[in-house]
């Protein structure tokens, strides 16, 4: 059986942006090892009912299954030890910089690019997340974003512990991408898949460190359509 890795997308199967579904895409060409791309959007429940998971994503290995981003990673260790390892270390040391970019740079794209998201889904899953979204939000998804241009340079000056520490090396796992690089950089690979505003400015230590990341696994990152 093929290594299937259930990914979200937009109305354009290509339009891969979920950024859990980046961390485990970039793991599995960590580790390389091959696999096959299941296209999943919003509202498909019942395409990932055999995992007992209502999101992506979802790997199917052989006749293992395995959903959610974090669970995927230390699976991938365990099962491929010979492989390049993604976890350095105790797997809880990865705690902190994952609850870190889900607050900051989650956090702070989201209120960036929300509005964008309807532009690139079709017409099954747009009206879900408008309205799923906006009641998160409890106002209208354009309100979300407004005034986003003025609000930038107070998201790239949230980065700043990010850009000390790739000031000083050139991955968050060193001299060399682990796990850590793959959760920062889903996040960025969610706001290039469909949100035309740069968030990252050239010269900065992160826009040089997005650029090595793009051009990882024979430019993975950097084929993948962008706004």
């Amino acid at each position: 059986m093929a290594r299937t890795l259930y990914e979200l997308c937009g109305k354009d199967p290509a339009r891969l942006f979920s950024p859990y579904c980046w961390r485990s895409r970039m793991a599995l060409a960590h580790k390389g090892l091959s696999f096959e791309t299941h296209h999943w959007r919003f509202t498909e429940t019942d395409k990932i009912a055999f995992a007992k998971s209502e999101k992506v994503p979802v790997l199917v290995d052989g006749e293992n299954v395995v959903a959610d981003s974090w669970a995927i990673a230390q699976y991938l260790d365990a099962a491929y030890p010979d492989a390049p390892s993604l976890l350095h270390g105790r797997p809880e040391s990865y705690h902190f910089i994952t609850s870190w970019n889900d607050a900051i740079v989650l956090g702070g794209l989201v209120r960036l690019i929300v509005s964008d998201i309807p532009k690139i889904l079709n017409d099954e899953a747009k009206p879900y997340f408008i309205a799923s979204r906006t009641a998160r939000f409890g106002m209208p998804l354009e309100e979300v974003t407004a005034g986003r241009e003025g609000r930038l340079p107070a998201f790239r000056q949230s980065l700043q512990p990010l850009q000390r520490t790739l000031a000083a090396q050139a991955f968050l796992g060193g001299g060399q991408p682990d796990y850590a690089d793959y959760i920062v950089f889903g996040s960025f690979m969610w706001a290039r898949g469909v949100c035309p505003l740069p968030m990252l400015e050239p010269g900065d230590a992160v826009y040089d460190w997005m650029e090595r990341m793009l051009d990882l696994y024979d430019g993975m990152g950097r084929r993948t359509p962008a706004a």
